[in-house]
């Protein structure tokens, strides 16, 4: 009986052993259809309905020969837009054929994310702020709105008040009006003026609590004119306070 068992054995091992080697022939080979090792660092590319991957070149829709490429925001190029589109965008804040009409159109080629409306909106935002932050001695929230020669204008103007003890009481109250009044390219740099003519209450009180200046409680109407700029070749996509006027 243990003959027959040994034999038995003896079989299922010679099959077990020409069962693995001809498992290994066909699973050791490699037919260059393999999938790579997964790594979970790598960055897959974006890739069309069909698996082929997209081209992140301009694409111009045929409208006409002129077009300015105007690309989305999350970085890649949208549809070119036609002569005719970015002359109505900037029809709305400038005179068709004006300078300021010539100058935003500059801007736009230099600038594709610009849009005179966004802008203007921003800047509505940032006067704000800007004001706001000025009335309460922030300088923090001041530095990265302005160029550094109106922050360091802004900045000695709320040291020497500092110095002199001297507190703002300010309530800002809304914006009237604001408007695009100029604008240039110099070199990169795309540099464009508005006018804003707000409302707002201040009143500054001396060390005793005198009021030394403005009112607290009459509103004010102030005309400020501004220019923001930005350097066009530059991945920063804010805009700086370089220039300030108070028109009396």
């Amino acid at each position: 009986m243990n003959g027959f068992v040994d034999i038995y054995t003896l079989i299922f091992l010679v099959l077990a052993v020409v069962i693995f080697w001809k498992l290994r022939g066909v699973l050791g080979q490699r037919t260059g259809s393999e999938r790579p090792p997964f790594d979970p660092f790598t960055r897959k590319s974006a890739n069309d309905a069909n698996g082929k991957p997209l081209d992140a070149r301009p694409v111009e829709v045929p409208r006409g020969d002129k077009v300015i490429p105007m690309p989305r925001r999350d970085g890649v190029d949208a549809p070119a837009a036609t002569v005719d589109v970015v002359a109505d965008r900037i029809s709305a804040y400038a005179p068709e054929g004006s300078p300021l009409a010539t100058a935003l159109a500059a801007i736009m080629a230099a600038d594709r994310n610009f849009d005179p409306k966004q802008f203007l909106d921003g800047a509505r935002t940032a006067y704000e702020m800007i004001v706001t932050a000025f009335a309460e001695g922030d300088r923090k929230a001041l530095k990265p709105l302005l160029g550094r020669e109106v922050y360091d204008g802004f900045a000695g103007a709320i040291t020497e008040r500092e110095q002199r003890g001297e507190t703002v009481e300010f309530n800002f109250v809304g914006i009237d009006k604001a408007e695009l009044v100029d604008a240039a390219m110099k070199g990169k740099s795309a540099q464009v003026t508005a006018r804003f003519v707000s409302k707002l209450v201040s009143a500054t009180r001396n060390k005793a609590g005198e009021v030394v200046d403005g009112d607290p409680v009459v509103v004010a109407d102030v005309t400020d004119i501004w220019t923001f700029a930005r350097d066009t070749s530059s991945r920063d996509p804010n805009w700086l306070l370089v220039a300030t006027e108070t028109v009396e």
